[in-house]
């Protein structure tokens, strides 16, 4: 890309450049608005965090079984973080479950079924290990 199609690539680096210094500038001009935000009680705040949750679970496919879905696995999560279950590593396995599924088929298709592929090299099996 650096050959052959310069201006594009300069023009991609400037754009970042310049997203960078529009971020900053709204960033640093909201700063006092979210500091105050803070200030309001956590009584207040929640059913508008918990409305604002339930309307973004709702327009995904404009159904209730969304919002119904969101509000189970709220409670969920409610209860697994009052008997002190770590959920950093649930959000994870959520998040990355999927991927990590398909990554591992392709690997077993790509190596025939073979799990040596796993320890072909020591940073795959450091990593695996």
């Amino acid at each position: 890309l650096f050959t052959e199609q310069k201006t594009f690539v300069w023009g991609l680096i400037a754009s970042m450049y310049l997203g960078n210094i529009a971020g900053l500038i709204v960033v640093l001009s909201t700063v006092p608005l979210f500091a105050a935000i803070l200030r309001i009680p956590f009584a207040i705040i929640a059913p508008l965090i918990l409305v604002v949750c339930a309307i973004g679970a709702f327009t995904v496919h404009n159904a209730m079984f969304d919002v119904w879905l969101m509000l189970i696995f709220g409670v969920i999560g409610y209860v697994l973080k009052k008997l002190d279950y770590p959920l950093a590593p649930l959000v994870l396995a959520l998040v990355l479950g999927d991927r990590a599924e398909d990554s591992f088929r392709q690997t077993m298709l790509m190596s025939q079924g073979q799990m040596d592929v796993f320890w072909s090299n020591g940073l795959v099996g450091t990593i695996m290990a």
